[in-house]
């Protein structure tokens, strides 16, 4: 599969092919210190690009097609993956996958957004957006983690929940809404992961816990940019204008307190070396379940109540 290149990135594209043009005649031209000198303009380059990215490139990043997705990382990251299946009112929906592992000697209930590679498995996955059974199935595995007394991970990448007219038939506002009543007041330790897109409801339905955590190149937001300039200037072309309105990325909702952590992620990207990016993700939920662990059920749901209460909070 041809590797996607973005936009920002095509002059660094550009250097690395004359690069690798260049070691592939090094040995008959003896050109060793041409190709030192290319090698660190492309890395000064490369700094230079990734660690000044302005908000919409970072949304490119969160949805880049070779990035890692939920069963990508529970695969890294665990062992003994038993996903289960079904809401037990409707149907299994694809977009939303889950089910106890093992990450190190700690058992889990891990849950997330599931998008597809290719036109089939994106049509199968729904292309990441859940339906009214997604959010169910979802709440029924959280209450059996509760049963056994096993923490819980989300994991959030989706573009929103799906908008169809059988989903509202369903009860798409009421599944989401009970999703939030309910995490609410889980009696174990509930870790949320940003791994790619957080849009709106369809991301929140699975996104209440004691630590939120994101990844670097993410966003999360009520509504994504492309919808937010088509209601603000009837258009899509003032998608970058709107992210940077809406202050979406790591750093921005890290300074507004709605998430508590930042996940690095290698240079360029979680795509680009996708075992670095989910070890790190690993030793940093490990890390934070030693903390979560200690404290005794009631106190974690009264602190994660007073968690969400203090978000919006505005003085004037």
């Amino acid at each position: 599969m041809a590797k996607t290149i973005l936009e920002f990135e095509k002059p660094i594209a550009e250097l690395e092919e004359k690069l690798a043009e260049m070691r592939r005649v090094s040995d008959s031209l003896q050109i060793e210190p041409d190709i030192k000198l290319i090698e660190d303009k492309v890395n000064e380059l490369k700094l230079n690009v990734y660690k000044n990215l302005t908000r919409w490139q970072r949304v490119q990043l969160a949805r880049h097609p070779e990035r890692p997705y939920t069963l990508d990382y529970i695969y890294m990251m665990t062992k003994d993956f038993m996903e289960l299946h079904g809401d037990r009112y409707y149907k299994d929906d694809s977009a939303i996958v889950g089910g106890f592992a093992k990450i190190e000697d700690q058992k889990v209930m891990i849950i997330g957004h599931q998008k597809g590679r290719d036109t089939k498995s994106n049509v199968y996955r729904n292309f990441g957006m859940p339906n009214p059974e997604g959010y169910r199935k979802a709440l029924r595995l959280m209450k059996l983690a509760e049963k056994f007394n096993k923490p819980i991970i989300t994991m959030l990448d989706t573009p929103g929940a799906f908008p169809g007219l059988e989903a509202e038939e369903r009860g798409q506002a009421e599944a989401i809404a009970r999703n939030l009543f309910v995490m609410s007041t889980l009696k174990v330790p509930v870790i949320v992961v940003i791994i790619g897109e957080g849009a709106s409801g369809g991301a929140l339905g699975l996104g209440v816990g004691d630590r939120i955590l994101m990844l670097e190149n993410c966003w999360y937001s009520v509504i994504s940019p492309e919808s937010c300039s088509s209601i603000l200037w009837r258009s899509w072309d003032y998608k970058e204008q709107a992210a940077e309105a809406l202050k979406l990325t790591a750093p921005d909702l890290l300074a507004l307190n709605v998430i508590d952590r930042i996940v690095p992620e290698p240079l360029g990207g979680a795509h680009k070396n996708h075992e670095k990016t989910a070890e790190t993700l690993k030793n940093i939920i490990l890390e934070e379940l030693v903390q979560l662990q200690k404290i005794k059920p009631d106190k974690l749901v009264e602190q994660r109540v007073e968690k969400f209460s203090r978000m919006g909070k505005v003085i004037e």
